[in-house]
């Protein structure tokens, strides 16, 4: 299999209050619109190098299996930024044992978001 695009697909209980939260709290810029809102639109991500698809509606959060991960420059300065714009912050930044920094978030849904910064020094870092 060649596989040429992929994206998280992601339907929330609350399509426009998912949509602040990605796009406005979280800043994430827009790849793509389409379709009307509330309920038909679908806003598409851009997440780095992958895409976030915020799209329909569910009546039920996602399973609890479901995580994001999100790597970031400073972890610390987003952390100031995410709980002063009333982000709850399920995990604060912590250098963990495997050498990244992490901080855990979650989206209105409940899924849980991993905010990572890759120390310089990491082997994640460093190419052969």
């Amino acid at each position: 299999m060649e596989v040429l695009s992929a994206r998280v697909l992601l339907r929330p209980t609350d399509p426009e209050r998912s949509h602040r939260f990605y796009g406005q709290v979280l800043g994430l810029p827009v790849y793509r619109e389409y379709g009307s809102p509330p309920d038909h639109g679908g806003i598409v991500y851009f997440t780095g190098g992958g895409f976030l698809e915020v799209a329909g509606r569910s009546s039920t959060p996602p399973g609890p299996n479901l995580a994001l991960w999100f790597q970031v420059r400073d972890v610390i300065a987003v952390h100031d930024e995410l709980t002063a714009a009333g982000v709850p912050v399920v995990q604060p930044p912590e250098l963990m044992p495997w050498g990244l920094r992490e901080m855990w978030i979650a989206d209105p849904d409940g899924v849980r978001i991993a905010v990572i910064e890759v120390p310089e020094d990491h082997p994640l870092r460093r190419r052969p």
